[in-house]
């Protein structure tokens, strides 16, 4: 059963405390106070299934229409995953994180790409949909994703998830894992590309800026670095999780809303600020990308961790 990318919402409950201790300034002096309050530790538990390891290859289904910097922004994360060049910290750091889980080693190649410009299922998809697009793309040790563009509603888009994983088998074949992500520009950016838009919920924090100049795409990257995270470590529901296999946290929506040091609900933390532009990012990537990447739980600290 697919995993669900939860976003923001998995800190509701979080956010409800902040607003009812600014109502109520005898029961804290200030929202940073409620970071130090206990919370049960984050163990992602292993279930001694199938994880992807060694060379993957993300086939890609562009549905809808991107335009082609929108593309390259991509792209460039796909292929800084494995590009050590950029000065640190960066996109490929980040990903090195999934070495300490079991199998080691996992590069990431850019394979096939496929476009349907034409919404040829429509613009509403079902899950079905999904997996219908992205059995196109599906192979051996390959991650078949999905990307839609802002116009494209998805059934769950911004009221559960901004993005998600799972397996199916298509016409009596082998399991194949796939994944999709939507751009939440024009549906529900405070929820799928917060930090970069005002949240749905809780204190209204300064919105960074995009690193690249995109609060749609540069969202889709949280999403996305969140989705092949979990599909690498989680892919056939028995790999790394926490919780019921049927809404599991894995190894970044575990650590859903840390982006750097002191993050706290409704705070993503500590991250670097481009001189020039103004625009946060905590990794670097190919083609002198800039990034914002969410927390990994790293199996041997049992801690979410940052680049920053």
């Amino acid at each position: 059963m697919a995993s669900t990318l939860l976003s923001n919402f998995t800190f509701l409950a979080s956010f409800l405390i902040i607003i009812s201790t600014l109502i109520n300034p005898s029961s804290a002096t200030i929202p940073r106070r409620l970071a130090v309050v206990q919370t049960p530790p984050t163990v992602l538990t292993y279930h001694k299934g199938s994880v992807l390891y060694g060379n993957i290859t993300v086939n890609l289904l562009w549905y809808g229409k991107f335009s082609p910097a929108q593309k390259s922004i991509i792209i460039d994360f796909l292929k800084s995953l494995n590009n050590h060049l950029p000065p640190p910290p960066s996109a490929a750091s980040w990903w090195q994180t999934t070495r300490r889980y079991k199998g080691g080693k996992r590069s990431i190649h850019v394979g096939k790409q496929l476009v349907d410009e034409k919404y040829s299922l429509g613009k509403l998809l079902k899950e079905s949909n999904l997996i219908s697009l992205a059995s196109k793309a599906k192979g051996f040790n390959v991650i078949s994703l999905v990307l839609t563009a802002a116009d494209v509603g998805v059934a769950g888009f911004c009221m559960n998830r901004c993005g998600t994983h799972g397996t199916t088998r298509v016409n009596k074949g082998h399991n194949f894992a796939y994944g999709w992500v939507g751009n939440s520009a024009t549906q529900c950016p405070g929820q799928c590309a917060w930090p970069f838009a005002q949240p749905m919920f809780g204190p209204k924090m300064p919105s960074l800026v995009a690193p690249n100049g995109d609060v749609g795409v540069d969202g889709m990257i949280i999403n996305l670095a969140a989705v092949l995270a979990g599909t690498v470590t989680n892919p056939f529901d028995g790999g790394y999780f926490q919780g019921p296999a049927t809404a599991p946290l894995e190894a970044v929506t575990a650590c859903t809303g840390i982006f750097g040091s002191g993050a706290f609900p409704g705070y993503p933390g500590t991250v670097l600020t481009d001189k020039k532009t103004k625009a946060s990012y905590n990794a670097q990537g190919v083609n002198k990308r800039k990034y914002l990447l969410p927390a990994m739980w790293d199996p041997k600290t049992s801690t979410c961790k940052t680049l920053v």
